[in-house]
């Protein structure tokens, strides 16, 4: 991906969503310390979970070799894409968790702090910490295996000189790609070259369906899905105790170049198996599970499990903040049971997120408890709601057992069983509740002026909000402060008073992803909504990567409705690279893709598919490429011109807390 700097962000995509990073962003309005309320809550915690349990720090720097004692890592252009460094300055093994984070979510960022090369078995490596994701190495006769080359080719690049300043040079003789989120295979160009790929010297490998999902995901709601993983990444925060203090899966994202190579060969039944260079892998297909294409691997000689990302150190997510199709947790829990039926001789089990783990018995138990909390939230979000309660009280009530709860790997540093309850409901339920008062509401704006008006007025709300927040009611807090910012973005004392609360709520937050969403939105009420910065969403080797009847699916979410309204254009593009022609009809507002114009375009556009990327990137015009010849229009040249001209670009930096 080309990336977008400013002096404030930097962009990229991960899993179909943008994560950006701060570079040297100045606070005009300081956090605040833990008020006695978040204390306490925190404490809580202490008292609660099992910390004197240290087997996770053990795992976590078992099989160490080596690691650089600073981890910054820059673009071709000196633009830093990767910095654990910020981290170290206030996160260490030694140190208690402040009382601005919650206790579990300080231990899970501890433990993401351990970087570098590690040997997970006699022919097993990982290098950990240089993403958000882990790339991992497995010694063939005479050369490597890799999977889940991370997010961006600096990242990767990175990780793989490691690895090969260690160990010595192997040439890379297979790729394998898990799934289909970004940071999963977008790093693949800073360890193997498309050419390479081309030549038949490396073969990558790939769940049936990950080239549609890898590409749709990260294109058709890519803008919406970008500015809110703003929030969930807690993008413009500092690194601190008081701000952003990890992600769960990870510390952070990297920023920096994505890449993509397709693969040569997609998986496609589980107990499919493959050799490569001498190592056999068996393949356990997990569609629909964290990922719509998604496999497990194992490695029957070695009795090695690589669970992709369907079992990590954290519940992950049926939902994803930042905006996604939900996740069905009933197949991720039968994709653990069977994963459990398949295997269940592995003595070692390694993944994409976090450290491995050693030993039969402890393997066996950590997919048991994982598939059971799974299965636990969605079997009483759905008892629940047959009982006709709503998302908020599934929510409310989602109480698994301690023998579940209470395990490190079942915490909510990612997911959060609130907000997977939730998804339960809405993939089984929608959005709607059935209480005739929540098909129609007012709009937000309209709404609140009148809870306002209802509620005595903006003073008098301010006057009560003051009070609960003294006595520690923040989520109370936050729901009705909402109504006088919405009903008065204006009036600064309530914004002020809704961020104090927000922040009170992320410090006590045990999910990395909830921390950020709490402490962002009270950064942009302090300080308002940045400006600087922002990426397009889709980066160019997606674009290339998409097929035309993809990319003109791409192009009709964009169509401007309004501008289009009273249009009718009918345009046949035939792509003299692909010798393929589509019809394109604009009538109604809408965007049409048809196989047969019947001889009423109003022009043919002859081009390669790689000119028509090139123009909706911005990377060239329609003039210049008729100029050079990389365009011919028969017909109606304005036709096409008025064709471009109704595809909207999205702004980015659209508000969420305020109106």
């Amino acid at each position: 991906m080309t990336n977008i700097r400013t002096n404030l962000l930097s962009g990229v995509l991960f899993g179909g969503i943008l994560s950006l990073s701060v570079g040297g962003a100045a606070l005009a309005v300081e956090p605040k310390t833990a008020t006695d309320t978040t204390k306490a809550a925190n404490q809580a915690v202490l008292n609660e979970l099992p910390f004197n349990d240290r087997t996770d720090f053990e795992n976590a720097q078992r099989g160490f070799i080596t690691r650089p004692d600073v981890l910054t890592i820059k673009d071709k252009d000196g633009n830093i894409v990767w910095d654990l460094e910020p981290y170290k300055d206030f996160i260490a093994l030694d140190r208690p968790a402040p009382d601005t984070v919650n206790p579990s979510l300080w231990r899970n960022a501890q433990l993401n702090m351990q970087y570098g090369l590690y040997q997970v078995s006699e022919n097993i490596y990982q290098v950990r910490g240089y993403d958000i994701s882990n790339i991992t190495y497995v010694r063939t006769d005479n050369g490597w295996i890799v999977f889940d080359p991370l997010t961006a080719v600096e990242t990767a690049k990175a990780a793989h000189e490691l690895i090969t300043d260690e160990l010595g040079f192997r040439p890379v003789v297979a790729v394998i790609y898990s799934h289909s989120h970004v940071d999963h295979y977008a790093g693949v160009k800073g360890i193997v070259s498309e050419d390479d790929v081309k030549a038949g010297k490396v073969q990558i490998l790939a769940p049936e369906g990950f080239m549609e999902h890898a590409i749709s995901e990260l294109v058709i709601a890519g803008n919406a899905m970008s500015r809110r993983a703003v929030f969930m990444y807690g993008a413009v925060l500092p690194k601190s105790p008081e701000g952003q203090v990890n992600a769960g899966l990870g510390q952070t994202n990297a920023t920096g170049t994505i890449s993509l190579i397709a693969p040569t060969r997609e998986i496609k039944e589980t107990g499919e198996e493959v050799v490569i260079d001498g190592v056999r892998m068996e393949f356990q297909m997990t569609p629909g599970t964290e990922a719509p294409a998604e496999m497990n691997t194992y490695f029957p000689e070695m009795k090695a499990l690589w669970m992709a990302e369907n079992a990590t150190h954290t519940l992950h997510n049926l939902y994803t903040l930042r905006g996604a199709q939900v996740r069905d947790g009933l197949s991720w829990a039968k994709g653990l049971n069977k994963t459990i039926e398949l295997y269940p001789d592995a003595e070692v089990r390694f993944q994409s997120h976090h450290w491995p783990m050693w030993g039969n018995e402890n393997i066996m138990e950590h997919l048991r408890n994982q598939r059971d909390m799974y299965k636990y939230i969605h079997d009483q979000s759905v008892r629940m709601l047959n009982t006709g309660m709503t998302s908020a009280e599934i929510a409310e009530n989602m109480t698994p057992p301690p023998t579940i709860d209470h395990v490190w790997a079942n915490r909510g540093y990612y997911g959060s069983k609130r907000h997977d309850a939730k998804a339960v409901y809405q993939r089984y339920m929608g959005w709607y509740d059935s209480n005739p008062s929540n098909l129609d509401p007012l709009p937000p704006v309209e709404g609140a002026a009148r809870y306002v008006d209802y509620m005595g007025g903006e003073a008098a709300i301010l006057d009560k909000a003051r009070n609960d927040f003294a006595a520690g009611n923040y989520r109370w807090v936050a729901e009705v402060l909402k109504h006088v910012v919405f009903a008065n973005p204006d009036n600064a004392d309530a914004k002020m008073l809704l961020a104090d609360a927000f922040e009170q709520l992320g410090y006590q937050a045990e999910s990395g992803p909830w921390r950020n969403e709490y402490l962002q939105g009270a950064y942009e009420l302090r300080n308002g909504v940045p400006t600087a910065g922002g990426v397009n969403s889709a980066s160019p080797d997606t674009i290339r990567a998409m097929p035309p009847e993809m990319l003109f699916d791409y192009l009709a979410v964009r169509l401007n409705a309004e501008k289009a309204a009273d249009k009718k254009i009918a345009l046949q593009v035939v792509f003299s690279d692909l010798d393929q022609s589509y019809g394109l009809v604009v009538e109604d507002g809408v965007l049409n893709t048809v196989t047969n114009l019947n001889g009423k375009s109003d022009a043919t556009v002859t081009l390669e598919k790689a000119t028509l990327d090139s123009i909706q990137l911005g990377e060239t015009t329609l003039q210049k490429s008729i100029d050079n010849g990389d365009v011919t229009i028969d017909g109606n040249q304005q036709a096409f011109s008025d064709f471009l001209g109704l595809i909207d670009s999205f702004p980015f930096w659209f508000n969420i807390v305020t109106p």
